[in-house]
């Protein structure tokens, strides 16, 4: 009977491995899969070479600062079989310097102006590579609006800024702009803390669906053309406007806000993806109570939260109210959950608050990413907390926190960032660390702040001088904390003292100060204690008492440090 089934048995053996094998990678997709935006974790020095100190200062001269851009009006004909854009584009802004006698726009030069007029009228100006310098009209006082008109082919730069693709054999079109590339397709003041009101106008073929950002106003219909006017109200970064344009079905949701707002949840796939779109997207409506639970409201709730696949292979973006996810993460089975949780959550760390400048990006992308991890521990405990930041540990010794440079889009900036807001939140406490989170969004929401003025508010709110956190996380350290300890029980009067010897190893901060909870284990696992003690030397002792004698010391035992720790010997 046994040598008759043997061949079946074998069979039922291998299947029975592989649903088993196929469950445990599908439980653990986000180990696999650990870093939300897969883009932002590859080597892109080559793409972002212009986000050196020098580079960026002639990007944005300091003119630049005396102008506050309140809107823009920007106009576009999608031409797909030429790979043009035509562009008529108006910016109405404050002047806040009399004495100012140019006006520094950017845009890229290789884009043919036929029309510049300053207040309506032609104005003199002169271009560079990325800059159009206008020269400012002497009756001009505090406020001025500039229009250009141009056309042309945009150059596709950073992590793909104006894109002309295919989709099934149809065009499609799509922009991605971050960090300082929005001026490949459209005049702007490209600053991230310049942010505006903006009506868009994009017109392509008449098949062609046309999103943006903000809410749809109207759809003209001309011949074979049709034109969608998106309204966004809410002021938004240049960086974070956003086009996509193609053969799209939508499919939307309606959710009502902790405001009462009934907030319009839409989607935009590719024919052939549809039914997945609709599984994959299904949870909006939870991770959104989530973070307005944990956060506050959605911030941009009068106009849309939407999410619109596109042709991009290296991850998603979090362009305001219109996220967009390359179509290769689009499964049908929710295996990249992790990616809508984070870009959702952009929209109020990133889109909302944005960063004062490029130096600050870790206040949109590590709080996006802690957000992830924030969501699980809702979710399903903290231990999901625990796993989901698990996956995200690493060395970090590229640079520093703050000011990444080149490293702006990697797992320093991303996962470093998100351990960090952990840490902050044991040293701070539960209660002050969720309110600092809630201030921080209410104080900045709808403006730009800076790594200090988040540390201002953590330290009005804590109580406590966060100096030392600061410097050593953020401003100064690299890499992580490397502890070895050793320890020995010695028995006093009945009373057992242990000594844990810790000595401090890293080399990219020399001395890390932190809350360090110690977990002593005595015969059964069921049967230990936990104390708390502060490190503040590269060398300490810490003594601990007790009436039965452990059998063994763990440090750490939560997982509440970004750390490296050995044990180097055990009674």
């Amino acid at each position: 009977m046994i040598k008759k089934y043997k061949t079946q048995i074998i069979a039922l053996g291998l299947l029975t491995a592989f649903v088993f094998f196929g469950y445990i990678l599908y439980k653990n997709i986000r180990r696999i899969f650990p870093n939300s935006q897969i883009a932002k974790y590859i080597n892109l020095s080559e793409h972002l070479k212009d986000l050196n100190e020098k580079e960026l200062t002639r990007y944005n001269p300091q003119t630049q600062r005396s102008i506050d851009v309140i809107h823009y009006n920007i106009k576009l004909i999608l031409q797909p079989e030429e790979k043009k854009i035509y562009g008529d584009v108006t910016i109405s802004m404050k002047v806040n310097d009399e004495k100012l006698s140019k006006i520094d726009i950017n845009f890229y030069d290789n884009l043919d102006i036929s029309l510049l007029e300053v207040n309506g009228q032609k104005a003199k100006y002169r271009r560079s590579e990325k800059i159009i310098s206008i020269e400012k009209p002497k009756d001009i006082k505090d406020s001025a609006y500039v229009r250009i008109i141009y056309s042309g082919t945009p150059e596709s730069q950073g992590l793909g800024s104006f894109e002309f693709s295919s989709e099934n054999n149809k065009p499609f079109i799509y922009s991605l702009s971050e960090p300082v590339f929005a001026s490949t397709w459209y005049p702007c003041i490209d600053l991230p803390d310049d942010k505006a009101q903006a009506d868009i106008f994009i017109t392509n073929d008449s098949s062609a669906v046309s999103v943006s950002n903000g809410k749809l106003v109207e759809i003209k219909t001309a011949g074979n053309r049709r034109t969608y006017h998106w309204k966004t109200i809410y002021p938004i970064s240049t960086y974070l406007i956003a086009v996509y344009s193609g053969s799209y079905k939508i499919y939307s949701q309606k959710y009502i806000s902790i405001t009462r707002d009934t907030l319009q949840l839409v989607y935009y796939a590719f024919p052939k993806d549809f039914e997945d779109v609709k599984t994959d997207f299904a949870d909006h409506r939870n991770y959104i109570k989530v973070f307005e639970q944990l956060f506050g409201p959605y911030p941009f709730v009068k106009e849309k939260y939407g999410v619109a696949e596109f042709l991009w292979d290296l991850g998603a973006m979090e362009n305001q109210t219109i996220t967009g996810i390359g179509a290769k993460f689009i499964s049908g089975r929710k295996l990249f959950s992790d990616m809508l949780i984070h870009e959702l959550a952009h929209h109020w760390w990133g889109d909302a608050v944005g960063p004062k400048t490029w130096k600050d990006i870790w206040l949109n992308e590590g709080f996006a990413t802690y957000s992830e991890a924030l969501y699980w521990e809702k979710q399903a405990g903290f231990s999901a907390l625990q796993s989901t930041l698990s996956s995200k540990t690493g060395s970090f010794s590229s640079g520093t926190l703050y000011n990444p440079g080149n490293e702006i889009f990697s797992r320093l900036v991303y996962d470093k960032g998100a351990w960090v807001l952990h840490m902050l939140r044991k040293e701070v406490g539960d209660k002050t660390f969720f309110n600092i989170l809630r201030e921080y969004f209410n104080l900045f929401k709808y403006s730009n702040a800076s790594t200090n003025d988040f540390k201002n508010v953590c330290e009005n709110l804590s109580g406590k001088n966060l100096s030392v956190f600061f410097n050593q996380w953020i401003y100064k350290g690299k890499g992580i904390i490397e502890l070895e300890y050793s320890w020995t029980t010695d028995i006093s009067q009945k009373e057992y003292i242990t000594k844990i010897k810790i000595k401090q190893l890293q080399n990219g901060y020399d001395i890390y100060k932190f809350p360090l909870d110690i977990k002593m284990i005595f015969d059964k696992n069921e049967d230990f204690a936990i104390s708390s003690s502060y490190v503040s030397s590269k060398d300490s002792i810490i003594s601990l008492r007790s009436s039965k004698k452990p059998s063994k010391i763990i440090l750490d035992p939560d997982k509440w440090l970004l750390s490296k720790i050995i044990l180097k010997n055990y009674n």
